[in-house]
């Protein structure tokens, strides 16, 4: 492993791991000694085996001694789908893809992770068809839908950047966005956190947002996020956007970027949608551990 990435992962030994990285690391750990059979027979019995791989970068010394150093599985790295949930009635919908990452070589992540994508995706469908039971106990029902699946951002031979959405519809629709991007090469996950050296990225990357949100709208009328403008009026009914979240949702491009994501009505009105920004490099120059990832 090279020298860059020795530095970094010192840098970010004592950063804290993030929830959802958290129970990823505890039970693969737990699992670490058992044999996956019975995971890999339901794989297989379904055409895809799914072996995934994700280690965080803020990783304990514990998990640390399960890294596998593979220097060219990076390459073969994709994502399948695993599994999907469908209904399909008058006016209730429902579609949700299961995503699986294929070609990483670690069995008791591969288990943890597989089973975490098929619960989340589980528990979606059982909410669907449990709030579509109550609805059709009204007299005259009402139409829900349900619109889940994966997006493959970025795909180069070190980056693995994967979106996994949630569309809702009653009335209206709502969107959210989930991201994984993970160092194929190395096998790490990486965390927003993670690529900075204290907390300052978080005013950093807020004050370009705020000034391409006000810039965007000053040449585009049609338009509109919930920010300040000090050279108007403020008139939005709305709280303003001040500063992204310490796991703001992101991804890195295919030319080394950070992009930054908000989900549907987060920063904007509703017909915006989902938005995204990308963050010049060299406005997160002093503030990047390292140039391993952003360039």
């Amino acid at each position: 492993m090279d020298k860059k990435l020795e530095t970094l992962r010192n840098e970010y030994k004592n950063t804290p791991i993030p929830d959802e990285l958290d129970f990823v690391l505890k039970k693969a750990l737990k699992q670490k000694k058992k044999k996956h059979v019975n995971m890999k027979r339901s794989l297989v019995g379904v055409g895809a085996a799914a072996i995934i791989l994700i280690i965080g970068i803020n990783t304990s010394p514990a998990f640390a001694k399960t890294l596998s150093e593979v220097p060219f599985v990076g390459s073969l790295v994709k994502v399948v789908t695993f599994t999907e949930y469908k209904m399909n009635e008058k006016t209730y919908n429902a579609e949700i893809e299961v995503p699986a990452i294929e070609n990483l070589d670690n069995e008791s992540l591969q288990s943890t992770l597989n089973e975490k994508y098929l619960e989340e995706s589980k528990a979606l469908f059982e909410e669907f068809q449990t709030e579509v039971e109550s609805l059709k106990e009204i007299q005259d029902g009402g139409h829900l839908g349900v619109d889940s699946g994966y997006e493959i951002k970025t795909d180069t031979e070190q980056i693995l950047s994967i979106g996994r959405y949630v569309v809702n519809t009653v009335g209206s629709s709502s969107t959210t966005f989930q991201f994984d991007t993970i160092d194929k090469k190395n096998e790490l996950l990486i965390t927003l956190p993670s690529l900075f050296k204290n907390e300052e990225y978080i005013d950093v990357i807020s004050e370009e947002i705020k000034k391409q949100m006000i810039s965007q709208m000053e040449q585009d009328s049609s338009l509109y996020y919930w920010v300040k403008n000090p050279n108007k009026k403020d008139e939005s009914p709305f709280d303003p956007f001040e500063k992204i979240k310490p796991e703001q949702s992101f991804y890195i491009n295919k030319n080394n970027k950070l992009v930054i994501v908000f989900n549907k009505y987060e920063v904007a009105p509703g017909y915006m949608g989902v938005v995204e920004f990308t963050i010049p490099s060299g406005v997160l120059s002093n503030v990047l551990v390292s140039n391993e990832y952003i360039k």
